[in-house]
């Protein structure tokens, strides 16, 4: 078939990914025009129509869901050969997608790409934002090369590297700062702010308070962490944050922050990447830099000097609740 290219074949298998001309646009980094184009250049080289068109969605034909599969197979394919190929060299060079949950990619992704861009010149970085079951689902379908959770993730063909352990912290309003921590179980009986549903921080949090997957009367939800800061700011309830997000989220917020009773809620912030990937060698290398740089202060809650500073002060000065 003269003119078929990878191109073509990996613009279809977005769209069949997306079920949506304007999603799939977005994830292969055109125009919506531009991937209209391509895919009746498809529909051309194979003689037949590969796609429904709807003002709402798309629908593939028969033909289109068969060439669907075997195109995801003979992307799987090509991207495994540059795997191998990039796994070759000593360094670390070329294409490294990146995907990290909206928890930890403000407050972890600007320093890990400085880094690595430093390190290894030749690399090309995509980061990816996204909660965490989107991040599985793209590194099985090899659309990502590693992701950044909160661990575990129990996925067994997905192999997790452990990076560092982050305690959460509570942030209250700037007029509770003088007032004793509440223990989890009075947190039940507050307005409680929380992330919206399939952030696994949200279940984290919930589980530290032992509240059910019911929602409570009293929960209110927000999309991020900044918005949830920012509402404890004008008085509307309290929240629990990861530590490494206290300097970014609470400089413009009237808000108070202090440690938890012990045992203190924590997560586990790891790496995975498939147990397959000829790239494992390398990214267990990264793995092994982040570390460092926990360790040094650059990344997670260390990196926060003047928060814990702030954090340390507000417990100190509540030391009678734990």
């Amino acid at each position: 078939m003269n003119g078929l290219t990878l191109r073509h074949l990996r613009y279809f298998a977005a769209l069949a990914r997306h079920g949506h001309f304007g999603r799939a646009a977005a994830a292969c980094s055109i125009s919506q025009p531009a991937l209209s184009v391509q895919m009746k250049e498809l529909e051309a080289l194979v003689g037949a129509p590969l796609i429904e068109r709807s003002t709402r969605q798309i629908r593939l034909t028969r033909l289109g869901e068969a060439l669907a599969e075997r195109a995801q197979d003979i992307l799987h394919a090509v991207d495994e050969v540059e795997d191998l190929a990039r796994a070759a060299s000593d360094m670390m060079a070329g294409r490294l997608r990146i995907g990290v949950i909206p928890t930890i990619a403000p407050y972890l992704l600007p320093a890990l790409i400085k880094d690595l861009t430093l390190r290894f010149p030749a690399l090309d970085i995509r980061p990816r934002e996204a909660i965490t079951q989107t991040l599985i689902n793209e590194l099985l379908d090899m659309t990502l090369d590693v992701a950044i959770v909160a661990l575990p993730v129990s996925e067994p063909s997905l192999h997790e590297e452990t990076l560092f352990d982050e305690e959460f912290v509570l942030v209250r309003p700037l007029t509770d700062a003088a007032k004793p921590v509440p223990p989890a179980e009075r947190l039940r009986e507050m307005r409680l702010l929380l992330l919206e549903e399939g952030h696994c921080f949200r279940d984290q949090a919930l589980s530290f308070c032992n509240i059910g997957q019911a929602t409570p009367r009293d929960l209110m939800e927000g999309s991020t962490l900044a918005t949830l800061v920012q509402m404890v700011g004008v008085g509307i309830g309290v929240t629990l944050i990861p530590e490494m997000a206290v300097q970014t989220e609470t400089g413009s917020a009237a808000v108070s922050v202090a440690r938890l009773a012990r045992p203190r809620p924590k997560r586990r912030i790891g790496m995975v990447w498939r147990g397959t990937s000829p790239l494992a060698p390398h990214l267990a290398q990264m793995a092994e830099t982040l570390r460092q740089m926990h360790m040094a202060g650059r990344i997670g809650s260390r990196a926060q000097p003047g928060s814990s500073e702030m954090v340390d002060t507000v417990a100190a000065a509540t030391a009678s609740s734990e």
